[in-house]
């Protein structure tokens, strides 16, 4: 395949998110021995480190972040909220809402994690890189409009959107995201915009809690726009692939965006602990492709990957490295020496019951569709 051009937007001050301990997610106790967050910047600088040692980080073009600005926060964020994580973040740190403890510094880190999501987006229209990656921390698919979940604080897939629609002016974009927990913050932000087509592709039911069903389609003048596909925990390549086929792609030619945005989260994988699914590093490499083809035939390749979630820090790299080679066309020579297990894993093929999980996200997004073309002379 040929080579491209793929940024690499990254930044140390990114691994310096300070999240404390914890088991897993939940705060220490007296029950509850201290251990290392779940969201730390492990599994972020081993990616990095990867692409340095099998020789592709070299090949990348570096982008550089800034810091975003109050406004372009607020662009989605309420200013109470904004103000209250800098003043929490001033004094020491606190927790943005649900599950999102922070330390000293955070509001700049996360500020960052924005600006690095939006400097993508201006290097891909720019024709500066034919697509880009931003390696940010902390995550940003679960944050709300006036409080932080999941680990996210600010919305960055969101927001990145926005700056595109706004500053760029572009007249759609699409936001496709496949971590394995559901993208409400970015429903959230698109849920009466029918400008944004956001998708999600997650395991059922699962974080948040009743969220992401495949009834959730959007509000007013949106309605059509939100596309959830929520699959059955031990989904793995072949549910996938076709969610991607039957559901995800068809959405996109319906919707013909003039940029697509990818939240990647790679907490699909076999062996994360915050996910049940079975998402292999070829799988993720395959669900980069197909986006990548489709970028290519609506909107002249125009794609921006944001880091989401990824927990396992002995797997995620080689899930990177994977999306990482797809992108760039390049080969790094460097094999995935898990393969070969999961690969062979009971659950890789499609199964009745996940066959019968994407025909109602087929049946949902048919008639997000006619409804997406009812309202399809809507002023943007």
């Amino acid at each position: 395949m040929p080579a491209r051009r793929t940024g690499l937007v990254w930044h140390e001050l990114f691994m310096w998110h300070d999240t404390g301990t914890a088991a897993g997610w939940v705060p220490p106790s007296l029950v509850v021995e201290p251990d290392t967050h779940v969201e730390s910047p492990a599994t972020k600088r081993r990616i990095r480190n990867l692409l340095e040692v099998s020789g592709l980080l070299e090949q990348l073009v570096r982008v550089d972040p800034r810091p975003a600005t109050d406004g372009e926060l607020c662009r989605f964020h309420t200013r109470d909220y904004v103000e209250r994580i800098r003043s929490l973040s001033d004094a020491g740190g606190g927790d943005a809402g649900e599950m999102t403890p922070f330390g000293r510094g955070s509001f700049e880190v996360a500020s960052l994690a924005v600006g690095a999501c939006i400097a993508a987006v201006d290097a891909v229209l720019d024709g500066a890189v034919d697509n880009a990656y931003a390696l940010v921390r902390p995550p940003g698919h679960h944050a709300e409009r006036d409080r932080g979940r999941g680990s996210c604080i600010f919305g960055n897939v969101a927001l990145a959107a926005l700056h595109a629609r706004e500053t760029r002016e572009l007249s759609r974009v699409a936001v496709v995201d496949w971590d394995v927990h559901h993208g409400n913050g970015t429903q959230q932000a698109f849920w009466n915009d029918p400008s944004v087509l956001a998708v999600s592709v997650h395991q059922d039911s699962y974080y948040p809690p009743d969220s992401g069903h495949v009834g959730e389609v959007g509000g007013g003048d949106g309605v059509g726009a939100t596309v959830n596909v929520p699959l059955p925990p031990g989904s793995g390549m072949g549910a996938y692939a076709a969610a991607f086929e039957r559901v995800v792609v068809p959405a996109l030619r319906d919707f013909r965006p003039d940029l697509v945005l990818v939240a990647c989260g790679l907490d699909a994988a076999p062996t994360d602990p915050q996910g049940r699914m079975l998402l292999h590093s070829e799988g993720f490499r395959h669900l980069t492709r197909t986006i990548a083809s489709a970028a290519s035939e609506l909107c002249d390749g125009r794609l921006v990957l944001c880091h989401e979630g990824g927990y396992s820090t002995a797997y995620v790299p080689f899930c990177a490295l994977a999306v990482f080679e797809e992108l760039s066309g390049i080969s790094s020579g460097v094999s995935d020496p898990f393969l070969p297990i999961f690969e062979g894993m009971a659950g890789q093929d499609l199964a009745p019951h996940q066959g019968a999980a994407i025909d109602a996200a087929i049946r949902a997004e048919g008639a997000g569709q006619r409804r997406r073309r009812r309202s399809s002379e809507f002023d943007i």
